[in-house]
């Protein structure tokens, strides 16, 4: 029986509901809320971030809540020091006072703050190359910068990773490197496609790849097509992929553009990773749709917001690009609502020279991140800084490096890892080598 049908037995269900919840005592409404409330498991086991913490309970009842150490953790939930690296994490128990008329129930949370940031000293830089033939273009490089602005490629610029080895296709694209929560493991994934002998015409899935080390790396290869066969079986691209640590879920969302068949649309389809970082959990779902589509998503929090960076455009009443550049999105959970904002970060988007692949990291012992982008059709790779990740600078400066990186990703790394790096590969500059 639906109610649509019966459109006076939704309206019973909607009374009764209210009935009920009116006709709690306000002891059963406290009791209630403190049962359904939550701070999940991710923020409790590292914190990193500020706390979101409710304030109103399902019921109604009113929360207040209390830091036992508010030098760490303030009573609103702000972070406000990290653990030292020298001892064990520190404690901190979060109570909650629910209240409703006279009554009051209190539910604790134990909280461990993260440990400061490691003591980085150097960048890595994954790519995949665009000044030769695309048949060993396609492929997974490294390099390394003390800066990040004087760039090293690895291995005399020869892949670190066979593509034939990693992938379905036989070549990679889009390369995205990410530490781990618990700094013992990397993640990296990669575009399925192999243009050089396949064309543009469509690609099936992506490469996920899974290191303790930064040099030896487990590698599986997702068709997406052939795994969901209904969700995605008139699937045309699947795009640059890049992972995200989900506190809220405790979990690596792996997300990335898609396109149908019969649909010029690009959207952003996300799934979480499975534990050993080979495949999905379920069903990729629907992320994110910009109004004109979009490609080359790269997601970062800061303060309580998630910034979406991708490039994106803009069309008219026709449905006729006539421009595009590099835009954001916030939110303050990665499952959305996402807020779009239709203005251009990058440079270039009024001077109509194209760029994509951008990607945004935080300096090392900095409050300042660098937005970088690809400028493909001139062979240069250029960024801007930011501080808040709202307002960048105006003017674009260049990288110097031997090597032409197409379309890749940053993260900070250790001395310790970057000799081991050049000690598999060689490269590393020499004054990072001597920290």
């Amino acid at each position: 029986m639906k109610n649509i049908k019966y459109p006076f037995l939704s309206l019973i269900l909607l009374m009764t509901t209210v009935v009920f919840a009116q006709n709690k005592t306000d002891k059963e409404k406290t009791i209630a809320d403190a049962k359904a409330l939550q701070i999940p498991e991710g923020y409790t086991k590292n914190l990193h971030w500020n706390l979101l913490l409710d304030s109103i309970g399902t019921s109604g009842s009113t929360i207040s809540w209390k830091s036992s150490k508010s030098d760490y953790i303030s009573n609103d939930g702000k972070l406000l020091k990290r653990s030292s690296r020298k001892g064990k994490k520190v404690k901190v128990t979060m109570t909650a006072t629910l209240t409703s008329g006279s009554a009051k129930a209190k539910k604790s949370f134990d909280i461990s703050v993260a440990y400061t940031d490691q003591e980085l000293q150097g960048y890595l830089f994954t790519y995949f190359e665009g000044s030769g033939p695309r048949t060993s273009d396609e492929q997974v490089r490294f390099g390394v910068s003390a800066d990040a602005v004087n760039w090293f490629a690895l291995n005399n610029n020869q892949p670190i990773l066979s593509s034939e080895t990693i992938s379905g296709t036989g070549g990679i694209r889009d390369p995205h490197i990410l530490r781990s929560e618990d700094e013992k493991s990397f993640y990296m994934v990669a575009t399925d496609m192999n243009t050089a002998k396949n064309g543009w015409g469509h690609n099936p899935g992506i490469v996920m790849l899974q290191s303790d080390n930064l040099t030896d790396w487990k590698h599986h290869f997702i068709d997406l097509e052939k795994s969901y066969p209904i969700k995605f079986a008139n699937i045309q691209w699947v795009w640059a992929p890049q992972t995200i640590y989900d506190p809220a879920a405790d979990k690596y969302m792996v997300y990335f553009t898609v396109k149908y068949k019969d649909d010029l649309k690009l959207d952003f389809y996300c799934g979480y990773a499975n534990k050993d970082f080979s495949g999905f959990e379920n069903e990729p779902k629907l992320l994110f749709n910009p109004k004109y589509g979009a490609i080359d998503g790269d997601i970062i929090y800061k303060d309580g917001t998630y910034h979406f960076f991708f490039k994106g455009n803009t069309k008219d009443e026709n449905g006729k690009e006539f421009k595009n550049g590099i835009r954001q999105a916030i939110g303050k959970s990665l499952q959305g609502p996402w807020t779009e904002n239709f203005n251009y970060l990058d440079a270039y988007s009024d001077r109509k020279i194209v760029v994509e692949g951008s990607s945004i990291f935080k300096l090392n012992q900095s409050d300042s991140y660098i937005l970088m982008y690809d400028l493909y059709t001139n062979h240069r790779y250029e960024f801007q800084r930011s501080k808040d990740l709202y307002q960048f600078t105006p003017a674009p400066e260049s990288f110097t490096k031997n090597f032409y990186p197409r379309h890749g990703s940053v993260i900070g790394i250790t001395a310790e890892e970057a000799k081991r790096l050049n000690e598999k590969w060689g490269g590393v500059p020499e004054n990072l080598l001597k920290n």
